[in-house]
Protein backbone atom coordinates (compact mmCIF):
# COMPACT_ATOMS: atom_id res chain seq x y z
CA UNK A 1 0.00 0.00 0.00
CA UNK A 2 1.31 3.63 -0.88
CA UNK A 3 2.20 5.48 1.83
CA UNK A 4 -0.54 8.20 2.55
CA UNK A 5 -0.30 12.04 3.71
CA UNK A 6 -2.36 14.91 4.00
CA UNK A 7 -1.60 17.67 1.81
CA UNK A 8 -0.80 20.34 5.17
CA UNK A 9 0.02 19.85 8.49
CA UNK A 10 -3.10 20.20 11.47
CA UNK A 11 -5.70 20.80 8.54
CA UNK A 12 -7.87 17.71 9.21
CA UNK A 13 -7.48 14.42 11.45
CA UNK A 14 -5.73 12.02 9.84
CA UNK A 15 -5.31 8.88 10.09
CA UNK A 16 -8.72 8.74 11.29
CA UNK A 17 -12.35 6.46 10.30
CA UNK A 18 -14.34 10.13 11.18
CA UNK A 19 -11.98 13.22 10.32
CA UNK A 20 -12.02 16.26 11.36
CA UNK A 21 -10.94 19.67 10.65
CA UNK A 22 -8.76 21.50 13.10
CA UNK A 23 -10.02 25.12 13.74
CA UNK A 24 -8.64 27.45 16.45
CA UNK A 25 -10.62 29.40 18.59
CA UNK A 26 -9.68 32.66 20.33
CA UNK A 27 -11.93 34.73 22.52
CA UNK A 28 -15.01 32.67 21.40
CA UNK A 29 -13.54 33.45 17.98
CA UNK A 30 -12.91 30.32 15.38
CA UNK A 31 -10.42 30.39 12.52
CA UNK A 32 -10.19 27.72 9.48
CA UNK A 33 -6.97 26.65 9.32
CA UNK A 34 -5.95 26.80 12.27
CA UNK A 35 -3.73 29.51 13.69
CA UNK A 36 -0.67 28.20 15.46
CA UNK A 37 -0.93 30.67 18.05
CA UNK A 38 -4.57 29.66 19.48
CA UNK A 39 -6.36 26.68 21.00
CA UNK A 40 -7.02 24.00 19.28
CA UNK A 41 -10.94 23.15 18.19
CA UNK A 42 -12.51 20.36 16.05
CA UNK A 43 -14.77 21.55 13.71
CA UNK A 44 -18.29 19.29 12.84
CA UNK A 45 -18.11 16.99 10.76
CA UNK A 46 -21.25 17.83 9.23
CA UNK A 47 -23.37 20.76 7.49
CA UNK A 48 -25.35 22.54 4.84
CA UNK A 49 -24.46 23.58 1.53
CA UNK A 50 -24.47 27.14 1.88
CA UNK A 51 -23.23 28.07 -2.12
CA UNK A 52 -21.09 26.47 -4.50
CA UNK A 53 -19.76 26.74 -7.90
CA UNK A 54 -17.89 24.35 -10.54
CA UNK A 55 -14.16 24.92 -11.82
CA UNK A 56 -14.61 23.96 -15.02
CA UNK A 57 -10.38 24.70 -15.88
CA UNK A 58 -7.44 23.33 -14.55
CA UNK A 59 -6.21 25.92 -12.35
CA UNK A 60 -2.89 27.70 -13.00
CA UNK A 61 0.48 26.14 -11.88
CA UNK A 62 1.59 27.24 -9.79
CA UNK A 63 0.31 27.22 -7.13
CA UNK A 64 -1.86 24.63 -8.13
CA UNK A 65 0.19 20.51 -8.33
CA UNK A 66 -1.83 18.71 -9.08
CA UNK A 67 -0.81 15.35 -11.00
CA UNK A 68 -3.40 16.12 -13.99
CA UNK A 69 -2.69 17.54 -16.99
CA UNK A 70 -4.72 19.94 -19.16
CA UNK A 71 -6.16 17.21 -21.57
CA UNK A 72 -7.58 14.99 -18.42
CA UNK A 73 -8.34 17.48 -16.06
CA UNK A 74 -11.77 16.53 -14.53
CA UNK A 75 -13.82 19.73 -13.63
CA UNK A 76 -15.11 19.49 -9.88
CA UNK A 77 -17.39 21.28 -7.41
CA UNK A 78 -16.44 23.93 -4.73
CA UNK A 79 -18.49 25.03 -2.06
CA UNK A 80 -18.92 26.54 0.94
CA UNK A 81 -20.43 24.39 3.94
CA UNK A 82 -22.29 26.37 7.31
CA UNK A 83 -21.01 24.24 10.16
CA UNK A 84 -23.67 24.52 12.74
CA UNK A 85 -23.06 27.05 15.49
CA UNK A 86 -19.07 27.42 14.07
CA UNK A 87 -18.04 28.54 10.86
CA UNK A 88 -18.48 28.37 6.89
CA UNK A 89 -15.60 26.32 5.70
CA UNK A 90 -14.92 26.19 1.90
CA UNK A 91 -13.82 22.98 0.02
CA UNK A 92 -14.05 20.75 -2.64
CA UNK A 93 -17.16 18.99 -3.08
CA UNK A 94 -17.18 15.12 -4.09
CA UNK A 95 -20.10 15.79 -6.40
CA UNK A 96 -19.19 17.45 -9.87
CA UNK A 97 -22.44 17.93 -11.13
CA UNK A 98 -23.98 20.72 -10.55
CA UNK A 99 -27.44 19.14 -11.25
CA UNK A 100 -27.16 16.88 -8.10
CA UNK A 101 -25.97 20.01 -5.80
CA UNK A 102 -28.97 21.79 -4.05
CA UNK A 103 -27.62 24.98 -1.34
CA UNK A 104 -29.17 23.33 1.43
CA UNK A 105 -28.25 20.23 1.44
CA UNK A 106 -26.41 17.77 4.10
CA UNK A 107 -22.66 17.39 3.53
CA UNK A 108 -20.38 15.58 5.26
CA UNK A 109 -16.59 15.79 5.83
CA UNK A 110 -14.42 13.32 3.93
CA UNK A 111 -10.58 12.56 3.03
CA UNK A 112 -10.46 12.18 -0.94
CA UNK A 113 -7.03 11.53 -2.93
CA UNK A 114 -5.50 14.99 -4.08
CA UNK A 115 -2.90 13.98 -5.75
CA UNK A 116 0.57 11.63 -6.19
CA UNK A 117 3.79 12.83 -5.73
CA UNK A 118 6.82 10.89 -8.05
CA UNK A 119 7.89 9.06 -5.15
CA UNK A 120 4.52 7.43 -5.42
CA UNK A 121 3.20 9.06 -1.57
CA UNK A 122 -0.61 9.64 -2.17
CA UNK A 123 -1.80 13.17 -1.11
CA UNK A 124 -4.90 13.76 0.66
CA UNK A 125 -7.26 16.22 1.40
CA UNK A 126 -11.04 17.30 2.95
CA UNK A 127 -13.86 17.52 0.86
CA UNK A 128 -17.95 17.40 1.26
CA UNK A 129 -20.24 14.42 0.39
CA UNK A 130 -23.69 15.10 -0.13
CA UNK A 131 -25.31 12.91 2.94
CA UNK A 132 -26.97 10.08 1.53
CA UNK A 133 -30.63 9.09 3.19
CA UNK A 134 -31.31 5.54 4.40
CA UNK A 135 -34.14 4.03 2.96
Amino acid sequence: MATQVPVAADLFTWPSEQPQLIASERDGVLSFPARSDERRHLLGRRGTLWAFTTQQFRPPSPPYDGDDTPENFQPYALGYVELPGELLVQGRLTEPDPANLTVGMEMELVVVPYTTRPDGTEVLTYAFAPVTKEP
